[in-house]
C-alpha cells in the first residue's frame, strides 16, 4: 500500500511539488519555521541516497557512443552554466541568490529522469545511462569552482565548505548507494534487484524531493508573502533557459547524431539533477541559500512538464523509431 502510493506520487511531480510548495508556504505563515534547518540534512540523505543505489557505475567503462557523450558534456559543461548565469544576471540583477538558484540548475547535469524519458522516447538508453553517470560526477567535481568562478563577487561563498557539502550530499550517498546495491545483488541475484528493489527506491528519493521543498518554502514564507511577484518572476528566465537547452541540444542532435543519441543527448542535458543543486543551496549558503532553493522549486514544475511533452513531439523531431 505505501509502495503503491510512494509510485503514484513519483509519477505525479508536477501535482505533488506544487502541493508542498503551498503546505510549505501555509506552514512558514503560521509557524516559525526556523527549527526545520534541523531537517535539512536527513531529507537530504533520503532524497540522494536512493538514486544512488540504481546509479549503474560500471556503464561508464562501456563504449560505443563516445561522440554522443562529449557533446553532451560540452553542452553541459562549456555552454549551458555560462547562459544560465547570464540570463541570471539580466533578470536578477538585485538578487544574487536567485541568480545563484539559475546557475546551480545548470551546473549538476542528468538525473534518473534522464534515463526514463530517453526510455519514454525510444532512445539510446545506454548512452543514457552513461551520460546520467559522467555528468552527475563532472557536475559535482564542478559545481564549486564555477560558482566561486562566476558568482565569488556576488554572494558569500566558502568553496571549501561547499566541497564538503558536496562529498556529503553526493559522494558519501554514492559510496553507500553502491555499497547497497552490491549487497543486494549478490543476496538476491541482478534479476530480482532489477525488478523488486530498484523500483522501490525513486519513490523514497522523492520523500526526500517533496520534504526540501516544504523547507525551502516554509523558511521563506514570510518574504514570500510580502513579494507576491517572487514566484512569478522566477518562471520567465527559467522558460528561457529550459526552452534554450531544448532547441539547442535538438538542433545539435539532429545534424550531428543518430536518433537514439541524439535523444539521450536532449534528455542528458536538459534535464538537471535539480535535487542535488536543491541540497547544495540549502545546505552550503546558510538563509540566503532559501533564495536559490525557491528557483530550483519551481525548476522542478517546469523541468517535469517540458519533458512530458518534448517526448509527445519526439517521433516529429527525429522520425520514428527503426
Amino acid at each position: 500500500m505505501v509502495w503503491t502510493i510512494l509510485k503514484k506520487i513519483n509519477k505525479n511531480l508536477t501535482l505533488a511539488i506544487p502541493t508542498m510548495m503551498v503546505a510549505g508556504l501555509i506552514f512558514g505563515l503560521m509557524v516559525r519555521a526556523t527549527p526545520l534547518k534541523a531537517a535539512i540534512m536527513p531529507l537530504t540523505f533520503l532524497m540522494v541516497y536512493p538514486m544512488m543505489v540504481n546509479l549503474k557505475i560500471k556503464k561508464v567503462f562501456e563504449g560505443g557512443d563516445s561522440k554522443a557523450q562529449l557533446i553532451t558534456q560540452l553542452i553541459n559543461f562549456a555552454i549551458i552554466p555560462f547562459f544560465a548565469y547570464g540570463v541570471g544576471l539580466l533578470f536578477f540583477e538585485e538578487e544574487p541568490y536567485m541568480a545563484l538558484g539559475l546557475l546551480l540548475a545548470a551546473l549538476v547535469p542528468t538525473s534518473g529522469m534522464t534515463i526514463s524519458w530517453t526510455g519514454f522516447a525510444k532512445g539510446n538508453l545506454a548512452a543514457a545511462v552513461k551520460m546520467t553517470v559522467v555528468g552527475l560526477i563532472l557536475g559535482s567535481l564542478a559545481t564549486p569552482f564555477y560558482v566561486q568562478f562566476l558568482m565569488g563577487k556576488s554572494v558569500d561563498i566558502n568553496i571549501f565548505s561547499v566541497m564538503r557539502q558536496i562529498v556529503l550530499i553526493v559522494f558519501l550517498p554514492m559510496g553507500v548507494g553502491f555499497a547497497t546495491q552490491q549487497l543486494l545483488v549478490k543476496r538476491y541475484g541482478q534479476e530480482t534487484f532489477q525488478k523488486v528493489w530498484s523500483p522501490r527506491f525513486p519513490p523514497l528519493s522523492t520523500l526526500g524531493v517533496l520534504g526540501i521543498v516544504f523547507v525551502a518554502m516554509a523558511l521563506k514564507a514570510r518574504q514570500i508573502s510580502s513579494e507576491p511577484t517572487l514566484l512569478i518572476n522566477i518562471f520567465l528566465p527559467l522558460l528561457i533557459l529550459y526552452g534554450v537547452n531544448f532547441a539547442l541540444s535538438t538542433f545539435v542532435g539532429k545534424i550531428f547524431l543518430e536518433r537514439g543519441d541524439a535523444i539521450a543527448l536532449v534528455y542528458g542535458t536538459v534535464m538537471r539533477n535539480l535535487s542535488i543543486a536543491l541540497a547544495v543551496a540549502i545546505s552550503s549558503f546558510g538563509e540566503e541559500g532559501s533564495y536559490a532553493a525557491l528557483v530550483l522549486c519551481v525548476a522542478y514544475i517546469i523541468q517535469v512538464q517540458a519533458a512530458a511533452w518534448y517526448v509527445k513531439f519526439t517521433d516529429r523531431i527525429f522520425g520514428a523509431p527503426a
